[in-house]
């Protein structure tokens, strides 16, 4: 079919979205990414000549960049419709590069959502590629290849090969390794608290202990609560002191943020970062609604930017006054604050259209696919909502001097939480009515030892939360950070909590002694800002990166003469090889540990190891079922026999039959409960919470 317009963009999914909102004029392709970058082999920059870059074609595109230039010699015109970020405009300029297109044609399209006039618009607004966010990208692709090409032969040579390291996820190891060293040095202190029931008009309630003779204090010990037990005659009334009546109003959060998304995901979904990633990438670039074809249902979702647009936030102000009432939707609308470090380049995570909710277009969507939209439509629409309103009550009581306080809340105004439930919501709870003077009686006190906890190891979520507070990174390096540093196992994910490994400590280890600046906090946030002011056309890219490697180069040189090889002793496993008798060792390989022979390489026998569950295999009668990890790192159960016996379940086999039909019974687990059930039938038993 003749077109007279050629349209590139990354993915297929984009390419088949966009070109159902153009005419038959237009043609609409994917690059599949980037076609040209730096080469594998060898550092690909140029040290002697203001460390040019040296990309090469990546391997395997040659079919594509063929196709490419076939069909943008047969288009009048060609646009480059990347994604509307550095990275997006960095495939842009290897495009007009590798296709030679003019220099000074405006060629350039960029949109922050895939609809119909978001498309329509762009491309009657081309503009020039933009070379402060190409020198920008540039700048962290050339900085990360010279950390990651110096730094890891030092690791390969000195602990063992296939490690490697790099600017953020140096600094983020080293968060998980400080955070186990407070783990293991803390120590516990002991502290009581003193609760005293009360009862008044024959409604029960609780109050805790504040302090004694109008001053506030903790109470350290048995005998500090002992003291205060005494000072109090059980049997006689307690005086309510002070009575303090308050509205309190809860604002909504922001729309989202990639990183914000990130950990409300992980939160209320359960979805690890690289999922949220994915399924918010899929909404992005569209979805078939049926005879409605396929629409991008949310904006792009790499922003660290809270802003909505003026169109945006008037269509959610419909959506509210029709929904909720004129009663929920803001009287002005909110302006929200971005983060200092927020580059505002484009939108904050929202639907593309407030009238498309999420039940209306559940059927087309996947279970996931509309968890998510789900969560970024309410969230978006609670943005342009009212506070929640409380009635909040304080009430004091005391007796010979000691004090006891009772919070109490009721919600007076739904507000945005009708739409949205957050960290912010809280359950009524009710006091009685209660006025200065009444007195009340003590049903019971209720003392309580307690010690302090251990700061918590950082999931997921946590993580993310706190590199961004820092200035650690930005929204599309999280993702990949987290499962770099899982995939070279320098930590593992155990109770959805990082551990550091043997072999982190290690790495983190070397590169705090001999690198201190990569792993310093301060110094990466100040150089993402210095990258930053590259985009904003405020700094050159090659200055800033002779100021960093200058003092670098003379760290990884020291780190050449005087990091000293470090063995990793192999743990006995506890058995002999059943090929050659040696003794069977516990080894550390990519994706954790594995049994070899000790006798490698003359013998290269390896088992996985694998956690047994005390149950015989409901198929082969034989061999125990053992917990497996497939390809994705999902927990599945299968016979120890394999491959002799083909026995898998997701779900967990508890070894007993089903009374019904005699298949293996199995457990499901849920955040709130656990059920056992039939792997064939419908039996169920009784719930155990």
């Amino acid at each position: 079919m003749a077109f007279k317009y050629l349209v590139i963009v990354e993915s297929p999914a984009k390419a088949k979205t966009i070109e159902k909102y153009l005419g038959r004029n237009y043609k609409v392709v994917a690059s599949l990414g980037h076609i040209r970058d730096l080469p594998k082999s060898r550092m690909g920059v140029d040290f002697e000549n203001d460390y040019e870059p040296e990309y090469i074609t990546i391997r395997g595109k040659g079919p594509v960049i063929k196709d490419l230039k076939k069909y943008a010699k047969k288009a009048e015109k060609v646009y480059l419709a990347a994604d509307p970020d550095r990275e997006g405009e960095a495939i842009a300029w290897h495009l007009s590069f590798i296709l030679g297109l003019d220099k000074e044609e405006k060629n350039r399209v960029v949109f922050n959502e895939i609809t119909k006039d978001a498309v329509k618009n762009a491309l009657k607004n081309p503009r020039h590629l933009n070379e402060d966010l190409i020198d920008s990208q540039q700048a962290r692709r050339v900085l990360d290849r010279i950390v990651g090409y110096q730094i890891s032969p030092i690791l390969w040579k000195k602990v063992k090969r296939g490690l490697s390291a790099g600017r953020v996820q140096s600094v983020a190891l080293k968060m998980i390794c400080d955070r186990e060293e407070e783990i293991n040095n803390f120590k516990p202190e002991e502290y009581w608290s003193l609760d005293a029931n009360f009862i008044q008009k024959r409604k029960k309630f609780k109050a805790n202990f504040y302090g004694v003779d109008g001053k506030k204090e903790k109470l350290p010990n048995n005998e500090a609560v002992q003291a205060v037990i005494k000072r109090l005659n059980q049997s006689e009334d307690f005086d309510v002191t002070k009575v303090v009546k308050k509205e309190r109003k809860r604002n909504p959060y922001p729309p989202f943020t990639t990183s914000s998304l990130q950990q409300e995901a992980a939160g209320k979904l359960n979805f690890r970062t690289r999922k949220t990633m994915m399924v918010a990438q899929q909404l992005y670039e569209g979805i078939s609604l049926g005879r409605g074809g396929s629409v991008g249902l949310i904006t792009y979702m790499r922003t660290d930017s809270t802003r909505l647009s003026d169109t945006a936030k008037q269509e959610a102000n419909e959506l509210i006054l029709q929904d909720y009432g004129k009663e929920y939707a803001a009287t002005t609308i909110r302006k929200q604050k971005n983060q200092q470090s927020a580059q505002d380049a484009h939108e904050a995570i929202r639907a593309t259209s407030a009238m498309r909710r999420p039940e209306d277009i559940k059927q087309y969507l996947s279970k996931d696919q509309f968890k998510l939209y789900q969560l970024i439509w309410s969230r978006f629409i609670a943005s342009q909502m009212k506070p929640a309103v409380y009635d909040t009550v304080r009430v004091d009581i005391e007796q010979n001097g000691v004090k006891f306080r009772a919070n109490g809340s009721q919600i007076k105004f739904k507000g945005y939480q009708a739409v949205y439930t957050d960290s912010k919501s809280e359950k009524d709870n009710m006091l009685p009515d209660l006025e200065e003077g009444d007195r009340i009686k003590l049903d019971s006190l209720e003392p309580n030892q307690h010690f302090t906890q251990p700061p918590a190891r950082y999931s997921e979520a946590t993580l993310i939360k706190t590199l961004e507070e820092n200035g650690v990174g930005r929204p599309s390096t999280y993702a990949p950070t987290l499962e770099t540093i899982q995939r070279r196992y320098y930590v593992t994910l155990k109770n959805k909590r990082f551990e550091p490994t043997e072999l982190g400590g290690i790495v983190n280890e070397i590169i705090c002694d001999y690198f201190p600046d990569i792993v310093d906090i301060n110094f990466t946030a100040d150089l993402e800002k210095d990258l930053d002011s590259v985009e904003e056309g405020k700094k050159e890219w090659v200055e800033i990166i002779d100021q960093f490697y200058r003092p670098f180069k003379k760290d990884v040189d020291k780190a050449v003469e005087e990091v000293e090889e470090v063995e990793i002793e192999d743990e006995p496993a506890g058995f002999d090889c059943e090929k050659c008798g040696s003794p069977m060792v516990i080894k550390i390989g990519r994706y954790g540990k594995f049994h070899a022979c000790s006798n490698f390489p003359d013998c290269r026998n390896t088992k996985p190891i694998v956690k047994k569950i005390g149950v015989t295999c409901p198929t082969c009668k034989k061999g125990e079922v053992v917990e497996r990890k497939s390809k994705k790192k999902r927990i599945f159960y299968g016979c120890e026999r394999y491959p002799d016996c083909d026995f898998t379940s997701w779900d967990k086999p508890i070894g007993r039959d089903c009374p019904k039909c005699e298949q293996f019974l199995v457990e499901k687990v849920t955040k709130k409960q656990r059920q056992v059930k039939c792997s064939n039938c419908d039996y169920e038993e009784a719930v155990q919470k």
